[in-house]
């Protein structure tokens, strides 16, 4: 029991080296900046167009409002606090669509070609906590990009009446970051494969098209493949999740996608430790 206590401490420490070192080298790095500052910038000029803007929904409901004084028909309450949150949070899954190729693409494709893969593949360190360690700083990266936006739009939704309930903004951001681990995940292991940090973003984008329209295959299947198809569909769970439905086959499903990541990295370092033996 005490071999097993002092294992398992070795390896959480491991995991937090490797966490440390890689979360250091997203935040001194002038492209991880760079693509803050467009993500930024892109999120708040939605937020302020689907809110604020002349085809906003504050607008639309002023519309709808004064089209039914003026008629003396009663028209249906339109929920603009819910519906901001589904639109905008659409919105920042587009986004995340084209940032997280970029955020992964570099976590082994880097050390390749740095010739420095080698060392961690021979290292005592274990595959698993290298690859939990990367994985855990680029999701912690992504986390503090969603943070401001979180902040403002909390703002937002709090002058709503009558006031949504935190738990759905919270069920929906943690969507978002489920959906981005399972991607980061599977680019991590793409990224394994190759020295070419531009070759791994667009295999990993390539992915990220496929895992987003594969929803849209589910539906043109029908039967029992299309089923089977659309219980993995990403688009699907993540949509439950913005909705405020925390279905534990959505979960489980995202949990399945990250471990499957971690996995196949590992292996495919195993297989690098392997060839250089």
């Amino acid at each position: 029991m005490t071999n097993l206590f002092t294992s398992l401490r070795t390896v959480a420490a491991n995991i937090i080296a490797i966490y440390r070192r890689e979360l250091q080298s997203y935040f001194v790095s002038p492209l991880a900046y760079l693509v803050a500052g467009i993500f930024w910038l892109l999120a708040g000029f939605f937020f302020v167009a689907i809110l604020l803007g002349p085809e906003g929904l504050i607008q639309q409901a002023a519309v709808n409002e004064q089209q039914a004084q003026q008629l003396g028909i009663p028209m249906p309450p339109v929920d603009v606090a819910y519906r901001f949150l589904q639109l905008y949070l659409g919105v920042l899954s587009s986004l995340a669509l084209f940032i997280l190729p970029i955020l992964s693409m570099g976590l082994y494709a880097e050390e390749r070609k740095r010739r420095t893969l080698e060392l961690l593949a021979t290292s005592p360190v274990t595959n698993w906590a290298v690859a939990v360690g990367k994985l855990l700083a680029v999701v912690t990266f992504f986390v503090t990009l969603i943070l401001p936006l979180m902040v403002y739009q909390a703002i937002a939704l709090s002058a709503s009446n009558p006031p949504m309930s935190p738990a759905v903004m919270l069920s929906g951001h943690l969507g978002l970051i489920l959906l981005a681990a399972a991607i980061l995940s599977l680019g991590m292991f793409i990224s394994s494969l190759t020295e070419s940090t531009i070759l791994a973003a667009i295999f990993t984008f390539a992915l990220v098209l496929f895992l987003w329209v594969i929803d849209l295959i589910a539906k043109s299947a029908g039967g029992w493949l299309g089923d089977a198809l659309a219980h993995l569909s990403l688009l699907k769970h993540y949509n439950n999740l913005v909705q405020g439905v925390i279905d534990s086959s959505s979960l489980l499903v995202f949990a399945s996608f990250i471990f499957l990541g971690i996995f196949l990295t590992a292996q495919s370092i195993d297989a690098l430790r392997f060839q250089r033996s």
